[in-house]
């Protein structure tokens, strides 16, 4: 297995050879906005690959399945970085997330090109201690064990020099674009009308949260430098603070009262009947009733990176979903 325990980088530099060719960004989900703002704002325009061939702003478009490693390939002709937040429906994950991966590595190889992919915290399961990316993996879930499975694999494609790869994981996002996660709608436009969010678990915990243009600054960062191959990176996080207390910040923001609503188990399982992927967010209902916090201090270290303050991300969350709600 792959060790992750060696020394970070000494340097930041970015390494030039990984803009010799494309940048691909694979899905144009919401982590690809961000990820495309983040190329534009250094003087880069990706391709998109994502299967519907959708169009995102200082971006090319191509259409492509990732699950088909010939098509994928083609795709990725003259690539020479590719960041993949492509991924099945979340339901899927342990059916077709594995394969998936495999395709992508593939197409990279074949193109000699480094790939950098968007993971996420699930395969620590709950340490009770703030999580490094040397923690263990303990999950015990379906997706957790996926997930666990898959970061080995990746990593150690790169250690048998089969392809360059590494790996960003962040714990649940929040920020513009971010509609489908536990931070998102449900829990955001609620508090723009004065009504409750909506909160999974225990309140009271304390859960580190993503704000998605620091994990596309991380994506890009490590892309961009040859010594961040070979392990895997936590996205910046800011010092985690209790749902509660986000629920407080995000309704500041909105200039609204601060009401919660706890979402049990048992109705997410209830709603999982006619909803697949609510029902799956129950398996994953432990990082809710533990304290969940993410160290991101390596990444600090070797990069500079600093996670954006909890007020500014809660004002920039409000003034997206306003815009998006009004639209």
């Amino acid at each position: 297995m792959f060790d992750a325990t060696h020394a970070a980088p000494s340097t930041s530099a970015t390494d030039d050879r990984a803009l010799d060719g494309r940048v691909v960004v694979l899905g144009a989900g919401q982590v690809s906005h961000h990820i495309v703002a983040e190329l534009h704002s250094r003087g880069v325009r990706p391709t998109v690959v994502s299967r519907s061939g959708t169009e995102l702003d200082d971006a090319d478009a191509t259409t492509a399945d990732a699950n088909d490693p010939t098509a994928l390939t083609a795709a990725l002709d003259g690539a020479s970085l590719v960041i993949s937040t492509a991924q099945p429906a979340y339901h899927r994950w342990p059916e077709e997330f594995p394969a998936l991966q495999r395709s992508i590595v593939e197409a990279c190889a074949a193109n000699d090109a480094r790939l950098v992919v968007l993971d996420n915290v699930y395969a620590y399961g709950t340490p009770g201690t703030p999580m490094t990316e040397t923690t263990p993996f303990s999950a015990t879930d379906r997706k957790g064990r996926t997930r666990a499975a898959m970061a080995t694999e990746l990593l150690e494609a790169h250690r048998t020099g089969h392809v360059w790869t590494t790996a960003v994981r962040a714990s649940d996002f929040i920020g513009p674009h971010a509609r489908l996660t536990a931070y998102g709608e449900r829990f955001v436009e609620p508090l723009l009308v004065g009504k409750a969010a909506e909160v999974l678990g225990d309140p009271d915990r304390l859960h580190s949260v993503a704000f998605l243009p620091d994990v596309a600054q991380a994506l890009v960062t490590v892309g961009l430098s040859d010594a961040a191959g070979g392990r895997a990176w936590h996205a910046p996080h800011a010092p985690a603070v209790s749902q509660r207390q986000l629920v407080e910040l995000v309704a500041d923001a909105a200039g609204s009262g601060a009401k919660l609503r706890r979402m049990r188990r048992w109705q997410l399982s209830l709603v999982g009947r006619f909803l697949p992927a609510a029902g799956e967010v129950a398996e994953m209902w432990h990082e809710f009733m533990t304290d969940h916090v993410v160290d991101d201090s390596a990444i600090r270290d070797a990069f500079g990176l600093d996670a954006t303050p909890l007020e500014r991300v809660a004002a920039a969350t409000v003034a997206w979903f306003r815009g998006a709600v009004r639209s």
